[in-house]
């Protein structure tokens, strides 16, 4: 079988550079505002060029139009009736009108294959850009079959329209043409661009400097956790955080001094346990080793040393496996519910624990209920009641077990099971003590066992395993009973 073993490395290990919190929430602000300032001003250059298109496409529609209605309508000035020629007409008309300055207005005579006759008006339009100057466009214009359309030139872009005129008697056919060039247009729109583009850069500045403010003032809770966090040691664990407003900062400074609260506890308990752990096994192993460095050749002085030693290993085996049980108190599988008839397994205790000394043993009751619970803990913890039960009475005292079902509104629905004696009881005084570890109490009742203060412990742990509790309560007449209460689902 081979094992394989996974190693986790850090980006600084590798070289990586560390990035901050703060520098990564302005680099996803920045980001953000970029994308959206960027494309505010792509759709605003896009609205604005569409704008253009749509002006320049009523335009030319109205140009042609007004023509197209001038045709049939119009009047010659010198003779009082139609017009004539297409020379005449176009010459008349254009003398009329007024161009926007991107827009051309011209009259072409002649064939639609020949190089046509121009008649325009007089613009102060650049020779290089002027259709008029560009003979091959007006000859692809004049011999295309379409009313509208655009040309791609060197000097730029051009959209046209135009209206044919039919031949007159004698005449030449002729055709009216309207020419826009939307390159300043487009300039202007070009430029609204680029200023958006401009103010969005300064914006962007702006928040940068902004951003890195408040991301600091919002994350500087954050640092003082970190500078806390790396100060603490398991010496020193009291330092807190402040708590300042209601907001998400502050729950995370509550929640981190409430672990600081409980990792406090924690070690504080830790290191009280390691020393009364290290207490109770010294004195064994002082006891062991002075015996067998006093020991002698008498063999029946070595039968009682070798005795001796053997009780006292006992007692440190048994203390050894009380703590590995405490230990595993902490895991999630430490209990295993199922469900459990509570009057056969308060019967089955009853059986069992009655070898354990020369009392008057008693049923007191039982339950008669189904509850879920781990029944091997549940015996476990009330054989060790009944056997603390025993070490604190003599022989012939009663010692009670049973269980009972309460049903109460204020409490809910609960099961007890308990073990009660009529012993000398327990002082007040160490009623608040006898459930923690390696605590016997400052007044021992009964006869002097040799057990190491765990047997609560292990009951109370095994108790709240099952969400539950373990109380101490005087018996009726004089005594002490333990009483075992497990929260029920119904």
């Amino acid at each position: 079988m081979t094992t394989t073993s996974v190693m986790t490395v850090s980006r600084s290990t590798l070289g990586f550079p560390r990035i901050s919190a703060r520098v990564r929430i302005l680099l996803w602000l920045l980001v953000v505002m970029a994308v959206a300032l960027g494309a505010v001003a792509v759709t605003v250059r896009s609205i604005l060029q569409r704008d253009v298109d749509h002006r320049i496409s009523q335009l030319l529609t109205q140009e042609t139009g007004e023509f197209a209605n001038f045709v049939p309508q119009g009047v010659d000035p010198d003779t009082g009736g139609r017009f004539d020629t297409a020379d005449r007409l176009l010459r008349i008309y254009l003398q009329r009108q007024y161009a926007d300055p991107d827009e051309e207005l011209l009259g072409l005579t002649g064939p639609a294959g020949d190089r046509p006759d121009i008649i325009r008006q007089r613009r102060d339009l650049p020779p290089d850009t002027a259709l008029w100057q560009d003979t091959a466009s007006l000859t692809r214009i004049r011999s295309s079959q379409d009313s509208f359309g655009t040309l791609e030139r060197p000097q730029g872009e051009l959209r046209w329209a135009k209206v044919e005129i039919g031949p007159s008697a004698g005449g030449q056919p002729g055709a009216f043409v309207v020419a826009f060039h939307p390159e300043r247009e487009r300039a202007v729109a070009d430029k609204t661009f680029w200023m958006l583009l401009a103010l969005s850069g300064v914006a962007l500045l702006m928040t940068t400097g902004i951003g890195w403010a408040v991301a600091g003032r919002i994350l500087a809770p954050v640092r003082l956790v970190r500078t806390t966090a790396a100060e603490l040691t398991e010496q020193d664990l009291t330092r807190r955080i402040p708590v300042e407003g209601r907001d998400d900062i502050a729950a995370l400074a509550e929640t981190f001094n409430a672990m600081l609260d409980r990792l406090e506890r924690a070690f504080a308990a830790q290191r009280v346990f390691v020393d009364d752990a290290g207490h109770e096994l010294r004195t064994p192993i002082t006891i062991v080793r002075g015996h067998l460095e006093l020991m002698g050749d008498d063999p029946a002085d070595r039968e009682e040393t070798v005795r001796l030693v053997t009780d006292e290993l006992d007692r440190m085996s048994r203390i050894v496996e009380d703590l590995l049980l405490l230990a595993g108190a902490e895991r999630p599988d430490f209990v295993r519910p199922e469900p459990v008839q509570l009057a056969e397994l308060t019967a089955d205790v009853f059986v069992k624990v009655r070898t354990l000394g020369e009392r008057e043993w008693v049923l007191d009751g039982v339950a008669d209920r189904e509850v879920r619970l781990d029944p091997q803990r549940m015996t476990q913890a009330m054989v060790q009641l009944a056997q603390n039960a025993v070490q604190h009475t003599v022989p012939g005292q009663r010692i009670r077990i049973g269980s009972r079902a309460v049903d109460s509104r204020a409490e809910g629905d609960r099961v007890e099971l308990y073990v009660a004696d009529h012993g000398p009881g327990i002082p007040p005084e160490d009623a608040e003590v006898i459930f923690e570890r390696f605590r016997r109490g400052t007044s021992r009742r009964g006869t002097r066992t040799s057990g190491a203060g765990l047997g609560l412990a292990i009951v109370r742990a095994i108790a709240e395993g099952h969400h539950g509790r373990v109380e101490l309560r005087r018996t009726e007449g004089g005594g002490a009973t333990f009483v075992l209460t497990l929260e029920t689902d119904s």
